[in-house]
């Protein structure tokens, strides 16, 4: 019987031993794992195929337009690599698959072609390669369909990702997962025995030129600041300067909450609300939160445990909090009233009131300070936060409508609520001094 050594970085040892249902590395560039993933694929292709069984290896990608755009130039180059498997697989310019006529490779995207996955026939194994942005619809279609088993082995779900966002579905399913059979491990640059010279050199530009995105793009970091994010500067000089960690609530100052209104339902726009303080002039942000779908009765839920009770806590809405509900005739500034709250409503600034928000936010990030473990996911939505790009005619088109868009309109309706003129003060412990800031 014929032995094949194959190498592969430390840590992938104990990822393909043993018996699993996944298998899977994150990381940041460099760290070889999605050629380590493609060559243990076809090494798989090989090892069902001598012991006679038959089937197909789907290499998906959430969004795949053409064979360009699939793993299947990664898995040649893996196959080519090694003698045995030359000897064993017949390539084409579209097409990978045993000269036996057992195992055939075949690639998908999961965005446009999730449906009929379920009609690929034999599936043996399915690798994900990119897999941060596969949603939860995708991976609860997929997982069904790898149902085949035989003697000492069953289909496997093989994923690889850089991740991004820590509530990215691929993160909150394999990432954290407690299962013995789902076997994940962290992958990066320094743990590529074969790391080339060339990716160090572009490694340490990356470390003086780009050091806001080096985390994420080396390290397996979630983004801090995607390239062009409107906030990634001042995020960036936040964390120099220690801008950014544990920030306490003065007890005897008005607590002041800004929201981006979000409706209910799955597919509703988030729910947004940052918590602030005033003090002198400093912005002192103590909490963030966000839902998805939940009734205004969740949100109050979420005030009241954390102490914003009517009697500490103000509120501010963006002009739409005026606007009658169509089912139940309220708005959520009479109903926040209703409740309690002393509610202010920010009239609408017209065109370019979006570029206003993030000209203010720009202006005032410099007096900001951040309690990091409270409000960890608006600072990622305030990374994220971007323009979107028309490449074809290189021009902007205006903030980029995501998930991050809502906590950023929340933190923009806060700055311009900050900046606004008063001729008098609503509380007795706070003074406006008329020229951009609060007196404490």
């Amino acid at each position: 019987m014929t032995t094949a050594r194959i190498k592969l970085p430390k840590k992938l040892i104990p990822v393909f031993s043993g018996q699993a249902d996944v298998r899977g590395a994150y990381g940041g560039r460099g760290s070889a794992k999605t050629r380590s993933f493609a060559k243990m694929a076809a090494v798989r292709g090989y090892m069902y195929g001598m012991s006679g069984v038959s089937g197909i290896l789907l290499c998906a990608r959430q969004f795949m337009n053409s064979l360009e755009d699939s793993s299947l130039e990664e898995v040649k180059r893996a196959i080519e690599d090694e003698p045995f498997l030359r000897s064993y697989y017949e390539i084409g310019d579209k097409y990978i698959r045993s000269k036996d006529g057992r195992i055939a490779f075949a690639f998908a995207g999961l965005d446009r072609n999730i449906a009929s996955i379920k009609s690929k026939g034999r599936l043996l194994l399915c690798w994900v390669d990119e897999a941060e942005p596969v949603t939860d619809e995708a991976w609860s279609t997929l997982i069904p369909t790898l149902r085949e088993e035989g003697e000492d082995w069953n289909a496997e779900l093989w994923v690889t990702w850089n991740p991004k966002r820590k509530n990215a579905p691929v993160d909150r399913r394999f990432r954290f997962s407690t299962d013995p059979l789902v076997k994940v491990v962290q992958l990066n640059w320094k743990d590529n025995p074969k790391f080339p010279e060339k990716l160090e050199r572009e490694r340490q530009r990356d470390l003086q030129e780009r050091p806001d995105q080096y985390g994420h793009i080396w390290e397996g970091e979630y983004v801090q600041a995607v390239e062009g994010a409107y906030y990634a500067a001042s995020l960036l000089l936040a964390r120099e300067q220690g801008r950014i960690g544990r920030v306490a609530a003065d007890p005897l100052m008005t607590i002041r909450v800004f929201c981006d209104i979000g409706g209910t339902g799955a597919r509703a726009d988030a729910f947004t609300m940052w918590v602030a303080q005033f003090i002198g002039k400093e912005i002192r942000i103590l909490d963030y939160y966000e839902a998805v779908g939940q009734p205004l009765a969740s949100h109050l839920v979420w005030m009241r445990s954390r102490g914003y009770t009517p009697d500490r806590a103000q509120i501010w809405l963006p002009h739409d909090g005026d606007t009658q509900d169509k089912v139940f005739d309220v708005s959520y500034n009479s109903a926040l009233t209703s409740a309690g709250y002393t509610v202010t409503v920010v009239p609408n600034q017209g065109k370019g009131a979006a570029k206003a928000r993030i000209e203010a936010g720009r202006r005032l990030f410099p007096s900001m300070w951040f309690n990091e473990p409270t409000t960890e996911a608006g600072i990622s939505a305030l990374g994220w936060y971007h323009e979107k790009r028309d490449e074809a005619r290189g021009i902007g088109l205006g903030p980029e409508h995501d998930w991050a868009s809502h906590g950023a309109d929340a933190f923009g309706l806060m700055c311009v609520a900050y900046e606004e003129p008063r001729t008098s003060v609503d509380d007795s412990e706070d003074a406006y001094n008329g020229a951009g800031g609060w007196m404490g």
